[in-house]
């Protein structure tokens, strides 16, 4: 070990899924198929969004964001894991670890951010359908989406940079098909209490400040 942030190896082997090597092509056509099935599905929502000026509304506009979230959170993880199944040894960089743990969270986080744009836009139309056109303007809307991905970003990026500053020393082996925190944090040789408790408060913050604003608003 030649520094507190370098590591003695360059890259984790993911164990994947527990699949019977008799059954591997099967299960890798089956996710391949529901991979294609979200990008193309998420894809069309996008461009029928884009294309149609009758669904230029607030509404449609935090959906075209949200499909846009569902389809890079299923390529963060699935098309490596397509990867991993057909080669011997399934392994990841050290680098692109962290950088898929961070487009990981980050757009799990921007799910939660938009559906609560999504319900406020939801209780304007509701109580307030004389002034919904007033209220939602387009932009409010492009705030609450801006809003949503610096938030995303931050406590992406926190978890990442304190990620990046532990050592690893020991097992290389993730028991998961991608580069799950938790996982990378029972890898750790160093210190992990400032990242659990870090985990801890913004983990909790995250999702329960996105719960609430979903139930007051509905």
């Amino acid at each position: 070990m030649t520094g507190r942030n370098q590591t003695t190896f360059s890259e984790f082997l993911l164990l994947g899924l527990p699949i019977k090597p008799e059954q591997q092509n099967m299960v890798c056509a089956l996710f391949l198929v529901m991979y294609l099935t979200t990008v193309l599905g998420n894809l069309l929502i996008i461009v029928l969004i884009r294309l149609d000026s009758h669904l230029h509304m607030p509404m449609y506009f935090f959906l075209s964001n949200l499909s846009f979230s569902d389809l890079c959170m299923s390529s963060v993880t699935i098309p490596k894991l397509l990867q991993n199944m057909q080669i011997q040894v399934p392994s990841i960089p050290y680098a692109a670890c962290l950088t898929q743990m961070y487009f990981f969270l980050f757009f799990g986080d921007l799910e939660s951010f938009l559906l609560v744009a999504m319900a406020y836009d939801r209780y304007v139309a509701i109580c307030f359908p004389l002034h919904y056109t007033a209220i939602m303007s387009p932009s409010l809307c492009l705030c609450l989406v801006v809003l949503s991905w610096v938030l995303t970003t931050f406590h992406a990026l926190l978890h990442t940079l304190l990620m990046a500053r532990l050592s690893f020393c020991a097992d290389n082996v993730i028991p998961h098909f991608f580069c799950d925190m938790s996982a990378l944090l029972k890898l750790a040789c160093s210190d992990t209490r400032v990242n659990e408790l870090v985990i801890f408060i913004m983990g909790g913050l995250i999702l329960v400040i996105p719960f609430l604003l979903i139930i007051v608003d509905l």
